[in-house]
């Protein structure tokens, strides 16, 4: 099963983000350990104060006539000190409380969430208590205790980190959507590498990336130039290679042509003339001879009948003076009369293509010849269709096109590709040279379907009109 993918821009703000969460919850637990360490301090100070009120009343009850016997009084400092959920008291040695003054709770102090005070509890314990002795005559006499209850400690740290946390809430998702948009403006030039390859992958070697700010995508940039051009270099290269050669194929084919018509056909034609006199003789003079002449005679012209079918493939009638669907209607017309009703052949013409330049209507001559052969040879069809259609410029399309199509409803799969291999590979080697494109289907509920999608060179009007 294969892994999910996730958006490059996606990816790199969830991990910035993660590292921004992490940083922000560091920072939420600074500001918790830094109000505890502040919660003590501050009870340490109070309980310091009140430690030195204590000793001056002390003092007071000992120094001064008059002065109020009642010890320990925490009324007289209590205005001074007292906050919300502080205590304050005074411990004897023995460790009996005399007196303690407590201030309520704060409003909102019991609004902390339960998972928040039982973590608070958990990392900083239930309170935080102070004490200091109370020192009279270089003695101690007794502590000042200064405390602030569980329940206080929580309501404010809450109070604090919870206005942090919204602070930081909005902090971070301002840093997310601020970090994902300046990494899609980063990422955009991949946009234009994504299209450049995927015109690379279907064919089309003009693709060229921009320059590009960045470093590394200009790296990217550079090589797929250099790659692009040196793929159309080489494909001009094997197209004007595939020109030459199926120009020396014809050349070949014309001369094989001609000496077949001049020798071979000239000695069929020959013994067809020798045999139809010695018929003629054996009638009259040798009657048991008469049937061995005319078999010699219907042999003679049953091969120059298949002299004359390999001549009309190996050369072509002449494109240029009778056209292209004058051509391929012939060339249809002939396989219907080689078939003898076995397979049925048809043609369908859209367009004009008197106008088409004339090694390229030979070559598109040359490919339908390839395929009806190939059909007729290889599909075992009752029917097979030629289909030819000029497309006129459309789109992006600065040029027409050709459609030829070649379908049966003949038998398919590896074993026809596998008997006409030579055959494919040569035209799609001609239908390469052209630039165009060529598809092989398997037609429903049988057969094959050939198609071929080539487009039309500019014709030679300066040179015609220079001649």
């Amino acid at each position: 099963m294969p892994a999910s993918r996730i958006d490059l821009k996606l990816r790199l703000a969830l991990r910035v983000a993660a590292l921004a969460a992490f940083c922000f919850a560091a920072a939420a637990a600074y500001v918790l350990f830094d109000a505890d360490r502040d919660a003590q301090a501050r009870t340490d100070r109070i309980a310091e104060v009140l430690a030195k009120d204590l000793s001056l009343q002390q003092g007071q009850m000992h120094w001064i006539k008059g002065a109020p016997n009642q010890f320990p009084d925490l009324q007289r400092i209590a205005p001074a000190l007292m906050a919300p959920g502080l205590c304050i008291a005074y411990r004897t040695q023995s460790g009996e409380i005399l007196q303690r003054m407590c201030g309520g709770p704060a409003p909102g102090d019991a609004a902390a969430p339960r998972l928040f005070a039982d973590l608070y509890q958990r990392l900083f314990g239930a309170s935080r208590e102070s004490a200091r002795p109370v020192v009279f005559g270089a003695e101690a006499h007794g502590e000042a205790v200064a405390s602030i209850d569980r329940q206080s400690l929580v309501g404010q740290s809450w109070r604090e980190t919870s206005r942090l946390l919204a602070v930081m809430a909005v902090a971070f998702l301002a840093l997310c959507v601020l970090v994902y948009a300046a990494l899609a403006d980063a990422l955009r030039p991949t946009r234009a590498i994504r299209a450049g390859l995927e015109r690379l992958a279907v064919g089309d070697l003009s693709a060229r990336l921009p320059p590009f700010d960045l470093a590394e995508l200009s790296a990217v940039g550079n090589v797929f130039n250099h790659l692009a051009g040196s793929l159309e270099a080489t494909l001009a290269e094997r197209n004007a290679l595939t020109q030459r050669l199926i120009a020396v194929q014809d050349e070949e084919r014309r001369h094989l042509a001609r000496e077949l018509h001049d020798e071979f056909g000239q000695c069929l034609a020959a013994i067809g003339a020798v045999a139809a006199s010695a018929d003629q003789t054996a009638r009259r003079a040798y009657p048991a001879l008469a049937p061995a002449c005319q078999s010699i005679a219907r042999t003679a012209a049953h091969m120059m009948e298949v002299l004359r079918g390999a001549l009309l493939r190996l050369r072509p009638p002449d494109v240029d003076e009778l056209g292209l669907a004058a051509s391929l209607e012939g060339l249809v017309s002939g396989w219907n009369g080689r078939c003898a009703g076995r397979t049925r052949f048809s043609i369908e013409l859209g367009g004009e293509f008197d106008a088409l330049p004339r090694d390229f209507a030979a070559s598109l001559y040359r490919i339908a010849q390839e395929a009806i052969t190939n059909a007729a040879k290889h599909a075992e069809a009752s029917q097979v269709t030629l289909r030819l259609h000029m497309q006129d410029p459309a789109g992006g399309d600065q040029h027409a096109h050709i459609d030829l199509a070649v379908d049966d409803d003949g038998k398919a799969g590896a074993d026809v590709t596998v008997k006409s291999g030579m055959g494919l590979l040569g035209m799609r080697e001609r239908i390469a040279a052209l630039g165009g494109t060529l598809s092989i289907e398997t037609a429903r509920p049988s057969g094959l379907v050939l198609r071929a999608r080539i487009p039309v060179p500019p014709a030679p009007a300066e040179t015609r009109h220079a001649a």
